[in-house]
């Protein structure tokens, strides 16, 4: 089975974090939510408490598929200054197969203080470019390189979600669950659809 974690920090954008753990565990992979403080709940950026499923702790990350780092400020920030994720998400750039998935802040206050993103194409939330040093800035939602799956905002989340689970297994997979959540393209000027 994949394996998956998703990283909480005090500020931690809700919607970005919780979108991603709901979709990779539809995708059926194993999603563990893990707290980088001292304590299983975890405040996020709009005051919604959250309980994760463990505390960091080195031994749970023996070869895992998928590292997931919502945005959010502070929590972009708390996750960047926290040492051990440091280690671990370069070990995780370094290894044979294991990806790293970003968004909103986290690209660039994150992966891109950390030096993991030269050279890569990325995205991230506009006003953080300047941390994405020595990568190719692209203006996109969505940004697949490499190891590396980014998106630059919560509006994107379920998109980055889904885009998590087509890199993890296939082109059908996703989309199937996309159409079972009743996700289905639209262009801009059908936007009334959503809204009624």
């Amino acid at each position: 089975m994949k394996e998956a974690f998703v990283f909480l920090a005090d500020g931690f954008e809700e919607i970005e974090a919780l979108t991603a753990v709901d979709v990779l565990r539809r995708a059926g992979m194993s999603v563990k939510t893990v707290s980088i403080t001292s304590s299983l709940c975890v405040t996020g950026a709009h005051g919604v408490t959250v309980g994760a499923d463990v505390l960091f702790d080195p031994a749970l990350f023996s070869n895992p598929d998928w590292l997931v780092l919502p945005g959010g400020m502070p929590g972009a920030k708390n996750l960047y200054e926290f040492a051990p994720l440091q280690g671990l998400l370069r070990r995780q750039a370094e290894s044979e197969h294991g990806r790293i998935a970003a968004i909103c802040a986290a690209p660039a206050v994150v992966l891109g203080q950390l030096g993991l993103l030269k050279g890569h194409r990325a995205t991230c939330y506009p006003g953080f470019e300047d941390m994405l040093d020595c990568a190719k800035v692209e203006s996109k939602p969505i940004v697949v390189d490499g190891k590396f799956v980014l998106a630059n905002g919560p509006a994107n989340a379920l998109v980055w979600a889904l885009r998590i689970v087509r890199e993890t297994f296939d082109n059908n997979y996703s989309d199937k669950l996309a159409n079972d959540m009743l996700l289905y393209p639209r262009s801009v000027k059908d936007i009334d659809h959503y809204f009624g």
